[in-house]
């Protein structure tokens, strides 16, 4: 069984950083794509980042592009997201799913305030 959980969300004032984890079990972690996504209150998922399955190839949506990074640590089955110089518009639940999106965690939330 696919489980996927997520941590490292919290309250942070702008201009902060903050690094998310998903912890991965129940597939083959380091040869399956991975990806973050977000849900900010009452909007659509919206994408954030892609990896392959050998960290050699990344992608990112506009909105967190040099600012965001996308990892992973195949040996611990752990995808991560550093989040740099946050903002509020940034605040929103943030989910890991697998590349192919059937399978998502339960999220953690991030909120960006002063």
């Amino acid at each position: 069984q696919v489980h996927l959980v997520e941590s490292g969300g919290g309250l942070v004032q702008p201009g902060g950083s903050l690094r998310l984890s998903c912890v991965a079990s129940g597939f083959p972690f380091s040869s399956t794509p991975m990806r973050w996504v977000r849900r900010a209150p009452g909007k659509d998922i919206e994408w954030l980042s892609n990896i392959i399955s050998e960290d050699t190839y990344t992608s990112y949506a506009d909105s967190v592009k040099g600012r965001f990074t996308i990892s992973r640590d195949n040996a611990k089955n752990t995808l991560y997201l550093q989040m740099n110089n946050l903002k509020p518009e940034d605040t929103a639940m943030y989910y890991c799913e697998t590349g192919d999106g059937i399978n998502r965690g339960q999220g953690t939330q991030v909120t960006v305030s002063s």
